[in-house]
């Protein structure tokens, strides 16, 4: 990988971080603007957009890759299949929840009341969230490996245990 190129993954890996540490600030904290809910559905709605800039950022860091520019897109998601259904399923659990946190506490914001099935979501969200950190951050820096961006050995050996 070239200088340019370096600077480039430099860049971007920065902005996957920067997003990842605004959704676990948004999630740790979003309770403080309970009080007023168009607050905070237009920060849900900015955290929904950017989980969905994240998904599309690790798709583009693929579609860069040597790898699938050869057709070898089987090798790619054999390798990063958790990553991508995890960011599918956290994105479907992230909406889920916000939809049904609004509709629980948008007439009546400081009201306490969540429901048995609110508080299953917010749990299996809360789990699903710590795996999608880390598998996340774990592809973002693993795709930055050249042995990705150039024909070499490893292409070949991973062809022949394919």
């Amino acid at each position: 990988m070239n200088v340019t190129g370096c600077r480039q993954y430099t860049a971007i890996v920065l902005l996957q971080n920067l997003l990842l540490f605004f959704d676990v600030c948004v999630n740790s904290f979003s309770g403080f603007t309970r009080s007023r809910p168009v607050e905070l559905l237009s920060l849900y709605v900015i955290q929904d957009f950017c989980l969905i800039v994240s998904l599309t950022i690790l798709l583009v860091n693929f579609f860069g890759t040597y790898i699938f520019q050869a057709g070898l897109i089987q090798l790619l998601y054999f390798r990063f299949r958790t990553t991508l259904i995890l960011c599918v399923i956290y994105i479907t659990l992230n909406i889920s929840l916000h939809v049904w946190h609004m509709t629980l506490h948008w007439h009546q914001p400081l009201v306490h009341y969540w429901t048995k099935g609110f508080h299953a979501l917010y749990a299996v969200h809360r789990t699903v969230a710590v795996l999608y950190y880390y598998f996340y951050k774990r592809a973002a820096f693993k795709i930055g490996d050249p042995r990705f961006y150039e024909g070499s050995r490893w292409v070949e050996k991973q062809l022949n245990f394919a």
